[in-house]
């Protein structure tokens, strides 16, 4: 079977060495030479941060560098009608539960639980919402009360089961619900979440082989839940290894320095930059 990954930036921003470093990754691993395809997937749902310049700018730092995708770009702004499908499925099968919480609110929640201040920062949901009374959510809903949608993870794996999937590099691994919690599917702010419009999108293209970081591991345990209850196709996954800067912090998009519009100025050729990935 031939192989489909794809490369899905965020235009929010310039590409670095560790954009341009997935984006290898994910061409390569298509083998195109045996039939496989590289797509491209804009990941630009949150309007509030995307900037109109920076789709051209993803495209031309890719070409440049000789990383050419096959077929169209998928937006993820115009998917709005399928992502909306998915979540309706969940939200039948009782799934997904609406959550009035300000952060204010989950950060003191999470305070008493764990008697100390706590900063958030992947902690599971202390699950403040999920049994509200039906009435009284319907009220606020009708009030117009902002919320997002949570996936409820234990009723899911009531409905999926035991779960693996496997990675390339990590092998076979169990799906843990309890890992990430109750995880939002869709935003207060922006509509869809990320956890959702990927699976959805990945469904939708048939990709066959998920590259992307190994910071990115956690999240695969949440993709697979979604994938069993909405009867879609398991893909392979390859965590790669991030790139980092010389403090051993991943990089991101404020590394101006880094950014490929940088290095291609200061006089480097595309094939010296791709030597510095070292693949």
């Amino acid at each position: 079977m031939s192989r489909i990954t794809r490369f899905a930036p965020s235009p929010t921003g310039e590409l670095h060495l560790g954009h341009v470093y997935a984006a290898k990754v994910a061409r390569d691993m298509a083998q195109r030479e045996n039939g496989g395809q590289f797509l491209l997937r804009q990941e630009d749902i949150d309007s509030s941060r995307v900037r109109p310049e920076y789709y051209q700018k993803i495209e031309a730092d890719l070409l440049w560098l000789g990383l050419d995708w096959d077929g169209e770009i998928l937006l993820q702004s115009q998917r709005s009608t399928a992502y909306e499908a998915a979540l309706e499925t969940l939200r039948k099968l009782g799934l997904v539960y609406p959550c009035f919480c300000t952060r204010r609110e989950i950060q003191e929640e999470l305070t008493r639980i764990h008697g100390a201040p706590h900063s958030g920062e992947n902690t599971p949901y202390p699950g403040i919402c999920r049994h509200l009374d039906p009435q009284q959510t319907a009220e606020l809903i009708a009030n117009g009360s902002p919320h997002c949608w949570r996936l409820d993870s234990a009723a899911a794996r009531e409905i999926h089961g035991e779960l693996h999937f496997h990675d390339l590099r990590f092998g076979q691994i169990k799906v843990d619900p309890s890992l990430n919690g109750d995880v939002v599917l869709a935003r207060k702010d922006i509509g869809i979440a990320y956890h959702l419009a990927v699976v959805v999108d990945d469904e939708f293209q048939a990709i066959t082989h998920v590259t992307r970081g190994e910071d990115l591991l956690s999240a695969t345990h949440v993709h697979r839940q979604l994938q069993a209850i909405l009867g879609y196709r398991e893909p392979e996954y390859f965590h790669h290894r991030l790139v980092l800067d010389e403090n051993g912090k991943r990089l991101a998009k404020r590394d101006a320095a880094r950014s490929i519009r940088s290095l291609r100025e200061s006089g480097m050729s595309a094939r010296e930059v791709i030597g510095l990935l070292g693949i």
